[in-house]
């Protein structure tokens, strides 16, 4: 599900607080509904250990917003999930200051877990082509659908909620560039390739009755297909290409994109438009992945790396 203004928590049982949070997220920031219900969960955790020590959710002081992060890091969390559940006690926080429902942020002096540097993990452009070769061999209606799958995600680096809620009338006749909205309610012009518009269009199903408003259309209560039901496609497009599905995903197919592009002399900043970045430092971490790769380069190819040590 895209990011949309009308989007709408789940609220029922929950404190004033949290809901008038949460409201003010889809109001005003366009927040996507599963962003709305990673926030909502992250708050309910931390409401259940304020009261079960007795004190009121908006009453919470920096020693038990500590207690708590402990409590999640004794739990084995990892440190981007308890980095992720700070980050919604900070923004909540610093909502009932700003709404003077506190006179002050407790979470303003704690500190975040040290995040490890992660790289995006790509595909080699040889396991991609034979992604693309054996989505089409999938039997059914599967085939299609995983064969313009896999050529949306790579050939335009959409996310995969992005890709599953695009309108049927994205594809216009001629047109290389499709408006794609997507976190917080940007939009941006991705390109196409004709290859990937024309299975696209092949794996619509036949309308019968009232034609679907999406582009991949499902009987689901979504309206379209789901972002689960398409990751379990692409493991089985993985299998039939001979690769570990493990290492098979939109989002690992969006990731190829940005480092095949970035190793044949994209720039960052074009890099950031395409994949819908809001901040460029998002982006820069795809630099990493070329620095790796020309190290590689380097100690497999340049003379010297084999060379004998000087005795």
């Amino acid at each position: 599900m895209t990011a949309s203004a009308g989007a709408k928590p789940v609220t029922a049982g929950l404190s004033r607080h949290i809901e008038a949070f949460l409201e003010m997220l889809a109001a005003e920031r366009g927040a996507a509904r599963n962003t709305l219900a990673a926030y909502q969960a992250d708050l309910l955790d931390f409401a259940g250990f304020a009261t079960a020590r007795g004190v009121g959710l908006a009453a919470a002081d920096g020693a038990l917003l500590r207690a708590w992060l402990a409590g999640l890091a004794a739990q084995g969390l990892a440190a981007r999930t308890q980095a992720r559940r700070l980050s919604a006690i900070r923004q909540f926080h610093q909502f009932l200051l700003r709404e003077g429902v506190r006179a002050d942020d407790p979470s303003e002096l704690l500190e975040a877990p040290r995040l490890p540097q992660s790289l995006p993990k790509a595909l080699r452009e040889e396991e991609v082509e034979a992604l693309i070769t054996a989505a089409a061999t999938l039997p059914g209606k599967r085939g299609p659908l995983a064969a313009a799958a896999v050529e949306m995600l790579y050939c335009s680096g959409l996310r995969v909620s992005e890709l599953v809620s695009l309108p049927a009338a994205a594809l216009r006749p001629g047109a290389p560039l499709i408006a794609v909205r997507g976190k917080g309610g940007r939009e941006r012009l991705v390109p196409v390739s004709e290859r990937a518009r024309e299975l696209a269009l092949a794996a619509r199903p036949e309308d019968k009755g009232k034609p679907s408003r999406f582009l991949f259309p499902s009987r689901g209560a979504a309206g379209h297909v789901t972002r689960q039901a398409l990751n379990l496609i692409l493991k089985e497009v993985a299998l039939a290409a001979g690769i570990d599905p493990g290492r098979v995903s939109p989002h690992v197919l969006r990731h190829s994109f940005a480092s095949h592009l970035l190793q044949r002399g994209a720039d960052l900043r074009s890099l950031q438009v395409l994949l819908g970045h809001a901040d460029i430092g998002t982006t820069h971490i795809y630099t990493k992945v070329l620095e790796e790769r020309l190290r590689a380069l380097v100690a497999e190819h340049h003379p010297l790396s084999r060379a004998s040590p000087v005795p």
